[in-house]
This record gives structure tokens, sequence and C-alpha cells, in this order.
């Protein structure tokens, strides 16, 4: 499981993001970025990171899902995601 820091400050950042998502939009279009500079580093939505819902692990993140690989095996094994079996053949 990730620390719980990380996951605080990634929540923290898609706040900040759905803040200045107007503002950000507005001044990009004026072409102003000298203004745009001037906006937090973190209001920008390239600064986010995909992680899993229920771990908070940033890798392996399957959009679908929106869990981890090792969440999706054990959800599909216990039968929670619809449509998904395990293969075999």
């Amino acid at each position: 499981m990730a620390r719980k820091a990380l996951i605080a400050k990634q929540k923290r950042r898609e706040e900040t993001v759905a803040k200045y998502a107007a503002k950000r939009k507005e001044l990009k279009e004026k072409g102003d970025y000298a203004a745009l500079a001037k906006l937090p580093r973190d209001s920008s939505a390239t600064r986010l990171h995909n992680r899993c819902s229920v771990t908070g692990r940033s890798r392996a993140f399957y959009r679908k899902f929106g869990v981890s690989r090792l969440v999706l095996r054990e959800l599909a094994l216990q039968g929670k995601i619809p449509g998904v079996t395990k293969a075999s053949w």
C-alpha cells in the first residue's frame, strides 16, 4: 500500500487542478502565458498521476477499472467485476 502522504498529495493536486481549471483554460485561450506561469504548479493537469482507488498504488494501473493489477486480479477471482473471468485454454 502506498504511503498515506503520497495519497494525500495526489488528492490535494486533484483539488487544485479542479479549482484552477476554468482560469487556466481562459488564460490559454487569451495566450497570456506570463499569467499562466504565475499559477501554482500543481494546477496543471499534467502533474496528476493515476493511482489505484483501493491501495493507492501508482504503477500497473488499469484505467478501465480504476485499480492496480493486483487489486484487479483479486476482484476478478472473487467475481466482483462483471464480465471478467480467469483465462483458461
